[in-house]
């Protein structure tokens, strides 16, 4: 063969490689949709179209509200509206933060419906049970309940530690965060068991160890994370067909049960729907009814918290109002998280959203009346 075909015949195959293996006749794939794309709000929104969108505006638009990445909101069980900002979609994964409490209440639902723990139990924590630890009082109960008694600090109070000495940092991001369950479990007892009320992420990473030693006796930590995943997806994400979400976990193989899950904005809705739907799913009951109705019970030291769970109902005096009282329903309930995440439920309004974003926490009033205010458009049903 003459060279100067040779060389053509090189790079023509070249080219076809380059191009798609010759296929040259394929269409280029399409250019992400934009914002403004994305943006959707359904003919069949009981609530007039003009008049939701100019509610859900504000949460992208006004600067008072920012950071809003994704709004979602369900009406008997369809998505009516959809916005994302911009370089987000419905693919997008986003960081839970303490929205994850409330997938640990339900996991947990699950192992009591089992015959595997007991509410009034002491909580099964080896660490505890040594002869005289005051800890080996603590109920399964008082752990939903965040009323341990436990010496857990959230977030520091003015005047006293700083960020890195509160519990949840160390315990996330420096000492504790090889072990967290044990950093949690080693903390001692400030109060009696049952009688203070403590917001407490640590508090729900015992509760993340308790129901992975209820599933396996291993120590290994990759036995004790495959182990929690084969039930996590087999009780639950499975179930209710949520394949986008993802659980993180720790070096010993714990769940980050209190803070970190993955998830897209249509997977949240679908858990806010499954409680919603008190633990059914497209006509089966995975969770018990009784487990829904506990969780969106208030507990003894604060109405507005539930089994691990935040109810719309005012919180007593000197407490952050979490919710908006004054502007739905008392049955509203929500998962809810730093930065603003919210998934928020009103069974009497057949309503599931869910708000996305990073709206700093000491500035999140304004976003968080206007999610109310968008609650409120919705007629009770």
């Amino acid at each position: 063969m003459p060279m100067h075909k040779i060389k053509f015949t090189a790079l023509s195959f070249l080219t076809l490689i380059l191009s798609g293996c010759g296929t040259s006749d394929e269409p280029a794939a399409p250019p992400p949709k934009t914002a403004e794309e994305l943006a959707y709000i359904s003919d069949a929104s009981p609530v007039p179209k003009a008049r939701l969108d100019a509610a859900i505006s504000p949460l992208f638009e006004d600067p008072a509200m920012a950071e809003t990445r994704a709004l979602l909101i369900m009406h008997r069980g369809e998505i009516i509206a959809e916005r994302y900002g911009e370089g987000y979609d419905e693919d997008t994964r986003f960081i839970s933060w303490s929205m994850a409490k409330s997938f640990t209440g339900a996991l947990i639902g699950f192992l009591v419906a089992d015959g595997r723990l007991v509410l009034d139990d002491p909580a099964p924590v080896p660490a505890w049970q040594r002869p005289g630890d005051p800890r080996g009082d603590i109920t399964l109960r008082q752990l939903i309940h965040m009323s341990s008694g436990l010496d857990h600090t959230e977030v520091p109070e003015e005047g006293g530690a700083t960020i890195f000495e509160a519990d949840t940092n160390r315990m996330l991001f420096l000492d504790g965060s090889g072990n967290m369950a044990d950093y949690a479990e080693a903390r001692p007892m400030e109060a009696e068991p049952g009688a203070k009320f403590e917001y407490s992420t640590a508090t729900s990473m015992i509760l993340a160890d308790i129901i992975t030693r209820t599933l396996t006796n291993s120590t290994d930590p990759k036995v004790r994370r495959d182990t929690a995943m084969r039930f996590i997806r087999g009780r639950l994400l499975e179930p209710l067909g949520m394949d986008s979400t993802y659980f993180e976990f720790d070096a010993n193989g714990t769940f980050l049960g209190g803070s970190i899950i993955q998830s897209t904005a249509r997977d949240y809705a679908t858990f806010g729907e499954f409680l919603r739907n008190n633990g059914a799913r497209k006509g089966a009951q995975h969770l018990p009814v009784s487990w829904v109705k506990f969780m969106r019970t208030s507990s003894a030291n604060d109405p507005a918290y539930g089994g691990h769970i935040w109810l719309n109902k005012k919180r007593p005096e000197g407490r952050n109002q979490v919710l908006f009282p004054d502007m739905a329903p008392d049955t509203v309930f929500a998962a809810l998280g730093h930065l603003g995440q919210q998934i928020i439920v009103s069974p009497e309004q057949k309503l599931t959203l869910v708000r996305l974003g990073k709206t700093q926490d000491d500035v999140n009033r304004p976003m968080t009346d206007q999610m109310g205010r968008i609650v409120a458009l919705f007629p009770v049903q």
